[in-house]
């Protein structure tokens, strides 16, 4: 099973339902592509304003986005523990984008878990037509599965 770690920094508790939601949408999407491994996953709760100082210093963009994902693959030992990645999840862009889509809150940052995990497993939707394809209908397939369905 993955383990999920949870950084929150925002000035708010993370509630815990949701946080449980989100470890499950990542733990579900992991396990389909590598059931066999064992793997640690960051996950970062934030601010606009934290998730634009990375974007701008890791990809080169001055501005808040809602997700990012930074890989750390390593699938040649199923039988330990490997860091899969970071996840840093915007909560103001998330809460924005789920009144902007017609959605809960919940849905938006269950669908942002999977797409980064998928992200961490090295999946990529900007370059690659076939990868965005495949991604999104791997995101729905997961959040139908768990129930996590656009209101």
């Amino acid at each position: 099973m993955t383990k999920i770690y949870l950084t929150n920094l925002t000035p708010s508790p993370f509630p815990r339902a949701t946080l449980e939601k989100m470890k499950k949408c990542i733990r579900e999407t992991v396990y389909e592509e590598y059931p066999d491994h064992l793997f640690e996953v960051s996950l970062t709760v934030c601010d606009n304003e934290y998730i634009k100082e990375l974007n701008r210093d890791y990809r080169g963009k001055d501005a808040p986005t809602d997700v990012l994902s930074f890989p750390m693959l390593d699938f040649d030992s199923p039988e330990t523990e490997t860091l899969l990645g970071d996840i840093v999840i915007s909560l103001e862009r998330a809460e924005e984008q789920a009144k902007e889509y017609g959605h809960s809150l919940l849905r938006e940052l269950c669908f942002l878990s999977v797409h980064s995990a998928l992200h961490l497993m090295g999946y990529d939707h900007v370059d690659d037509e076939e990868g965005r394809l495949y991604m999104e209908a791997k995101q729905e397939e997961i959040l139908n599965r768990l129930g996590i369905t656009r209101e």
